[in-house]
């Protein structure tokens, strides 16, 4: 590899971590199949744990790109902030479609439910309870974040650790009340299309708190090591546009589903 450039673009070395990570998602679907129709997880753990590790090594390679190696150029980072919007652009897009078969089956029922929304004997959440509590969780998340966000580019390192750290808490405290939620509900995901519709959004929706809560997490100790400074922190801006995007979610499925749905 030459160590000498002409341009401003960052060309990746050889890497094992995309091929070995796709074999991963094919263990992964593998041991999702085995558990449906055998009741066995073992293969799904073992393709967790295999995609676990293959994430842990080839982020570390990326931090070491961005943060020692100094090949995060602003052309680079530009390209990555494209990349990033786009992405949640398409998670966006992912959420219409759960929000579109929602409102196509609760503003028409079909006469397989009763022609009534909810569908007769689903005993549905009351949303001045856990709900409310988490939509506050999630607002209070979003501030902190904002928090972290402007202490960091202002050079506040000590306010930017606490305000990430309360983030991350908060994220788990979610996770934990919608887990809670879950075991407490009176229907399931087999109960109607109302059942359908409800595990497919809001499990959806707890995925995306639990992925940002992990990438928060993983900023909060890239922090805690001074990989980030005022003008340098992408990764964090990233994690924090994600988590916004995941408050917004929130605040839809809140109103549509636990609120005006019930």
């Amino acid at each position: 590899m030459t160590t000498h450039k002409n341009h401003p673009y960052h060309l990746v070395d050889v890497s094992p971590w995309p091929l070995l990570g796709s074999l991963s998602a094919m263990i992964i679907m593998m041991g999702l199949i085995k558990w449906f129709h055998f009741f066995s997880p073992n293969l799904l753990l073992l393709g967790f744990l295999i995609m676990m590790l293959i994430m842990y090594q080839w982020w570390r390679d990326i931090v070491r790109e961005g943060t020692f190696q100094g090949l995060h150029t602003y052309s680079v980072t530009m390209g990555l902030r494209w990349g990033m919007i786009l992405f949640i652009t398409s998670e966006i897009f992912f959420f219409i479609s759960f929000f579109w078969g929602f409102f196509h089956n609760s503003l028409s029922p079909s006469i397989e439910i009763g022609m009534m929304w909810p569908p007769q004997g689903i005993s549905t959440f009351n949303p001045i309870e856990i709900p409310l509590l988490n939509t506050l969780i999630l607002l209070t998340s979003g501030f902190t974040v904002t928090w972290a966000h402007h202490s960091m580019m202002e050079n506040n390192q000590k306010q930017s650790l606490q305000g990430l750290f309360l983030t991350v808490i908060l994220g788990i405290y979610f996770s934990m009340l919608q887990g809670y939620e879950y075991m407490e509900a009176s229907f399931t995901i087999s109960d109607s299309i109302y059942g359908s519709s409800f595990y497919m959004a809001t499990g959806f929706h707890g995925l995306h708190v639990i992925i940002g809560t992990t990438f928060l997490l993983v900023c909060l100790i890239r922090h805690y090591y001074n990989h980030f400074s005022s003008i340098h922190h992408f990764g964090f801006e990233a994690a924090a546009w994600y988590w916004h995007f995941v408050d917004v979610v929130w605040l839809f499925l809140y109103i549509s589903i636990y609120w005006w749905g019930s």
